[in-house]
């Protein structure tokens, strides 16, 4: 399986600008630019979007874990923090709380740290990631 986006910058780094598309259309011609990555702006940048595919990632992990442990999940809400420092992402901090029926405090704190480290953007980041969990 493979996965596809298209990025299309016109200009100067810090004049130009671009647009991101992905097959799907989630993102279609979604504006990104120097102000989007380093000051106020609408739009997106990549670390960003790295935040929203490792929340999404490391939530789904998760997800799978308690499920194979057979508890139910009333829901997980993972934030994500990407630390972007000296031209290089330097780390990735999860934060997650979780609604999961009967499902002890040391277990979930367990399975979280699996998915912290196993989920595949986890694999894919060669950075510091750290995670916190509250159950509900």
């Amino acid at each position: 399986m493979k996965r596809n986006a298209t990025a299309v910058w016109k200009g100067t780094l810090k004049e130009g600008n671009g647009v991101l598309t992905t097959d799907s259309k989630v993102l279609d011609n979604t504006q990104y630019s120097f102000k989007t990555r380093f000051e106020d702006g609408i739009g997106t940048n990549p670390e960003e979007l790295i935040a929203a595919a490792h929340s999404g990632c490391f939530t789904m992990q998760l997800s799978a874990y308690i499920t194979e442990e057979g508890f139910e999940i009333e829901s997980l809400e993972t934030e994500c923090a990407v630390d972007f420092q000296d031209k290089s992402v330097v780390g990735s901090h999860l934060t997650v709380k979780g609604k999961v029926k009967d499902i002890s405090e040391d277990m979930f704190q367990e399975l979280v740290s699996k998915a912290e480290k196993t989920c595949p953007i986890s694999r894919l980041l060669d950075t510091k990631i750290t995670s916190e969990a509250t159950l509900l």
